[in-house]
């Protein structure tokens, strides 16, 4: 096939907490590959997307055993999280750019690098704050990838061999997602939380000696020049907001840091918007938002990422802290979660070229947020069970917005703007995640301090001590305060801590709720048929 002909949209098998890439959909200078070339870049594409993918999942099993071993607060879990996925958000579509610039196979080579020597380092790390910042470079990295491996798939892939190429890639996709908490339980369990991040050496080496020696090189002859000042607006704006939501269950949104934080980002967030409205070459085309099923796919990204996927850290803590599973019995349950997922993403797949997106995306969204109330209603007694049922039709709900969000991404602009939109797209997923996370902490941490304070008076010889019993319940430090505590009181304090912790998990769980029902709300509003430049097939 000619070098002229437009690559194909994102496939709709894209996993909703995945980025997509940077600009795709123009011409590359490059000859087509020989035949087994391109499956050998097939194969260097989904190793560098199942290490990604596997670590996003895999670290949340393991954040109490971080936490009881770098001895870290609720707080410093929050950033091991969002440290990724701020750097995420703020570099994938400059990445995108420079990749065009300079070459896909350099960046993505780049980006494999940097994401194995950040796993290294995040296994090594010895205190909290080291691990925070490995993190943030692993975003890096993993921006990088992102940005480019559906693109090298697009210009490696041709007619139908291009549509088996990305079912392959989905596929790999749905493996990582779904064994990502059962591994994660195995190794921490079984080894150490750092195996968590020492898998990916492997994994990592043997792709970048792939891509070095079996993946071509393309570049776009037209690339557009990153754009830096949007660059650094964007990412101070975000990073300024995501401080001051996770400092605020600290401090109280009165701090005068906070406000400050608070100012800062919407001063930086209007410079943001004022500098991409004048740029000739923006990192965010301001123009696209004014196409309704385009926002509708932003809130849609947004919402998912931000309600269940910004609630499984608190899932996970919830199990292993209060429930006292292991980190592997912890990933056993979580496969409820990705067993809906699986299920209702291969009927959905079916679904996309049939019905209309808006009725896959808009109920999905619904069921999400059907799933998260119906976790609710937690106390002191509850067991794992509980959840079940709110498990599978979150997930369900999760599985079936997936497949044809990704396609609503790209589906309503023309090619040659495809991963523009579709890069926006995933820096909304990632806004969702690293946003999500910092306000329903702050949440769930004024819950727990209010709900603690109100009943420690009833037992006695606890007066003053709920600031106390408040932080070992936030950092997963129960069992050693119960240790320090006369032996009358630590059956009334055991008890008030497991009431606490449920009732900040059923407060976040309503907030998860009402985020992803009113993104689901919007979307099936604003998402339109008539809207896309090509209909999703």
């Amino acid at each position: 096939m000619p070098d002229s002909e437009p690559d194909a949209p994102v496939p709709h098998g894209s996993h909703a907490s995945d980025p997509a890439p940077a600009p795709s959909g123009r011409r590359g200078t490059r000859h087509a590959p020989p035949e087994a070339n391109r499956w050998w870049t097939l194969t260097a594409v989904c190793l560098g997307t199942f290490m990604l993918l596997l670590d996003i999942t895999i670290v949340n099993v393991a954040l109490p055993d971080i936490q009881d071993v770098l001895h870290a607060s609720f707080s410093d879990l929050q950033w091991v999280v969002d440290a990724y996925a701020l750097t995420l958000a703020a570099l994938l579509l400059t990445a995108g750019s420079l990749a065009d610039m300079y070459g896909r196979r350099l960046l993505y080579m780049i980006g494999l690098v940097i994401f194995t020597v950040a796993s290294l380092l995040c296994g090594l790390a010895n205190d909290i704050l080291m691990l925070q910042l490995w993190r943030g470079l692993q975003g890096i990295g993993g921006s990088i990838m992102f940005s480019v491996s559906l693109a090298l798939l697009a210009e490696a892939f041709r007619g139908k061999d291009r549509g088996t190429a990305f079912a392959v890639w989905g596929t790999i996709i749905g493996l990582a997602v779904s064994i990502g908490p059962l591994l994660g339980g195995v190794l921490t369990t079984g080894l150490s939380w750092r195996w968590i991040f020492f898998v990916n050496l492997p994994i990592g080496a043997v792709a970048v000696v792939i891509t070095l020696l079996k993946v071509a090189e393309t570049r776009h002859p037209q690339a557009r020049r990153p754009d830096w000042p949007g660059f650094v607006l964007f990412t101070a704006a975000l990073s300024s907001l995501v401080y001051a939501l996770i400092e605020s269950s600290r401090k109280s949104f009165s701090n005068p840091v906070v406000i400050a934080c608070l100012a800062g980002a919407v001063v930086l967030g209007a410079g943001f918007v004022l500098v991409e409205s004048r740029s000739r070459q923006p990192m965010f085309d301001l123009s696209l938002f004014r196409k309704p099923t385009f926002s509708g796919g932003l809130v849609a990204a947004f919402g998912l990422s931000a309600s269940l996927l910004s609630l499984l850290l608190y899932l996970v803590l919830y199990v292993q802290d209060v429930l006292g599973f292991s980190a592997l019995g912890t990933g056993v349950r979580l496969l409820v979660i990705s067993g809906g997922i699986l299920v209702m993403s291969t009927i959905s797949g079916r679904l996309s070229s049939k019905i209309p997106v808006r009725f896959l995306i808009g109920p999905g969204l619904l069921l999400v947020g059907g799933g998260l109330l119906w976790m609710r209603g937690l106390d002191a007694s509850s067991q794992w069970t509980h959840l079940i049922p709110g498990m599978i039709v979150s997930g369900s709900g999760l599985g079936l917005v997936n497949p044809p969000l990704a396609s609503t991404a790209v589906g309503v602009v023309q090619p040659a703007h495809a991963g523009m939109a579709s890069g926006i797209n995933s820096t909304f997923r990632q806004i969702g995640i690293a946003t999500g996370i910092a306000l329903l902490g702050t949440l769930f941490s004024s819950k727990i301090k209010s709900f603690v304070t109100g009943h420690i008076d009833s037992i006695p010889g606890l007066r003053g001590r709920s600031s106390q019993i408040s932080t070992a319940i936030q950092s997963g430090t129960v069992q050693q305060t119960l240790a320090t505590l006369p032996a009358r009181d630590r059956g009334p304090v055991r008890q008030l801590t497991a009431s606490a912790f449920t009732s900040g998990l059923n407060e976040i769980f309503l907030v998860g709720a009402i985020i992803a029902l009113a993104a689901g709300v919007i979307s099936f509003a604003t998402i339109r048929t008539k809207d896309f430049a090509q209909q999703p097939s």
